[in-house]
């Protein structure tokens, strides 16, 4: 007689406390696809943030993962950079490496569309970045770069460096990438202000300043 899979998944219990609960997994439906995770990518920023019981109010319902579980600001099961092994599902899927925005947990079951299959090209440990890539991404729309500007990015984090891969194969631009520190200062604040435009005398900043360190003021 099978036995009935379970899965262990990490929960916040509240501001400052975690453990690690472990459960009976319910049976795959129709049109789902049974996931072993390989690789959970923890967020530095937005997961510190939870941890630390630090989401107001007014961001609950924006800052819900897709598939969380509990509630701000506990108990809570969050996450969204899982890449696992489909156990079971449709043949095309059965045994591919997939990505899926689903919180820390070494099994699951989710639809059929929530995962997207690895390029085999792409280590799985790699492909825990996906979503972190997702917003490098929107961070290079949303700043429109034309050729012959100038980037800086403060801040040489994941998602700052993503952006500056990105934008590293468009031709025309000049880029520099830089750890945050008290030197820039002055170009934090330009960020801040959503800074762009020219800038004179100044060999430190560039005409496109974007901030990804996490501290959007100086200390």
């Amino acid at each position: 007689m099978p036995t009935t899979p379970t899965a262990r998944s990490f929960w916040i219990r509240k501001p400052g406390h975690s453990e690690i609960l472990c459960a009976e997994l319910a049976p795959r439906q129709a049109g789902e696809v049974r996931v072993r995770a390989l690789y959970s990518g923890i967020s530095r920023g937005t997961e510190a943030l939870i941890f630390r019981g630090g989401v107001p109010p007014s961001q609950w319902a924006a800052m819900r993962a897709p598939f969380q579980e509990g509630d701000f600001p506990g108990p809570v099961k969050y996450g969204y950079n899982s890449v696992g092994i489909v156990e079971e599902g449709p043949d095309r899927l059965r045994g591919r490496t997939v990505f899926c925005l689903y919180p820390h947990q070494d099994r699951y079951c989710v639809p059929v569309e929530a995962v997207h299959p690895v390029p085999e090209r792409v280590a799985p440990a790699r492909a825990v970045l996906a979503a972190n890539m997702e917003t490098a991404l929107n961070v290079v729309w949303d700043a429109r770069p034309a050729p012959g500007d100038e980037i800086v990015v403060i801040g040489a984090g994941v998602v700052g460096l993503l952006a500056a891969n990105i934008e590293r194969f468009r031709e025309g631009l000049r880029l520099r990438a830089e750890r945050d520190h008290p030197r820039e200062r002055a170009s934090r604040r330009a960020a801040c202000c959503a800074g762009r435009g020219r800038t004179r005398g100044d060999h430190r900043r560039g005409e496109l300043v974007r901030h990804s360190a996490g501290r959007p003021a100086p200390r």
